[in-house]
């Protein structure tokens, strides 16, 4: 496992026990957390991840999340259903998928994922409100 310094220690410790519990989850191979700007927070990996893999990825991730932050809005107001604030939201392609809520994100291996586990603890994570059952 991979752990990524950050610049407040305090932050740092409670940060990587959160990342930690993100990456038990089955399935789960990354986990990390980046900034709204697509900075990377911190990040933890039981995969041969690179901090430039990792720093790519969140700028990805921040990206996406704007537009969907976007979309949600826009969305919203032509039909007239409510679509914000955005939660989260999943890309599944070939074997793997991302998963972010928040400012929190993880790499799964789509055959072995609880998907219903692992929104409720990202979700958990990253102080977003319950996903509806």
């Amino acid at each position: 496992m991979r752990i990524v310094p950050n610049k407040n220690g305090d932050e740092k410790r409670n940060l990587a026990k959160t990342l930690d519990e993100l990456l038990k989850i089955r399935g789960v191979v990354a986990a990390g957390e980046f900034a709204p700007d697509g900075k990377l927070v911190n990040y933890l990996a039981s995969m041969d991840m690179s901090r430039d893999m990792a720093a790519m990825t969140a700028q990805f991730v921040a990206t996406v999340t704007m537009l969907f932050n976007t979309l949600a809005g826009a969305f919203t107001q032509l039909s007239k259903m409510k679509w914000v604030p955005q939660q989260g939201w999943a890309y599944t392609g070939g074997d793997w998928t991302v998963a972010v809520m928040g400012n929190w994100g993880v790499f799964v291996e789509t055959s072995k994922a609880d998907f219903n586990l692992l929104f409720k603890e990202l979700g958990g994570k990253a102080r977003v409100g319950p996903i509806p059952a």
